[in-house]
């Protein structure tokens, strides 16, 4: 039966399962800022709480759109059970500092992806993950970005207030052709 649901899918077992598991990675980025948004919301953080709240609708799209692509190819999408996401933070920077952490966990995540479809000549796999290695540039730039303004601005007297106002204003140019 097993061969016979293989002939259903362009997609390998590896390719199915690294991309199920990227699923998850997308699921607990997910719960992971909105519960950055929670911590930020209880600790007078609004404009920060709206942002990882927006931060965590994306990732929610990217699992669903990762989703829907293994469904589409005949493979068999899991939806994953998200447990023990981190709800208490030390420090508004130590926030930014796991946010900027997981950005580049899901960039080095991509890469593998990307370094296994070419492995096993998936090229269809291939291509359509380039729009999230693509998306991960503006992602690693954001969160870096809002990471300095600890530094640039600093932390004593309205500090953190004027780095709060400031982190949903960044944006990333994207200057590369497409």
């Amino acid at each position: 039966m097993k061969d016979l649901l293989r002939l259903r899918t362009s997609l390998t077992e590896e390719i199915e399962k690294v991309l199920n598991d990227q699923i998850k990675m997308e699921a607990e980025a997910s719960a992971m800022y909105l519960a950055m948004s929670a911590w930020c919301d209880r600790n007078g953080f609004d404009f920060s709480a709206g942002y990882f709240k927006k931060q965590s609708d994306e990732e929610r799209e990217h699992m669903l759109r990762l989703f829907k692509y293994v469904s589409d190819m005949g493979g068999r999408a899991i939806s994953p059970s998200i447990t023990n996401t981190q709800i208490e933070y030390d420090t508004f920077r130590g926030v930014f500092e796991q946010a900027l952490q997981q950005e580049i966990a899901v960039t080095q995540s991509f890469n593998r992806i990307a370094d296994r479809c070419q492995k096993s000549k998936d090229y269809v796999t291939f291509s359509f993950i380039q729009w999230f290695l693509k998306e991960q540039i503006e992602e690693e730039y954001v969160a870096r970005r809002a990471l300095e303004l600890f530094d640039v601005i600093g932390e004593e007297g309205t500090g953190l207030y004027e780095i709060d106002k400031r982190v949903p204003k960044i944006t990333y140019e994207d200057t590369y052709e497409d």
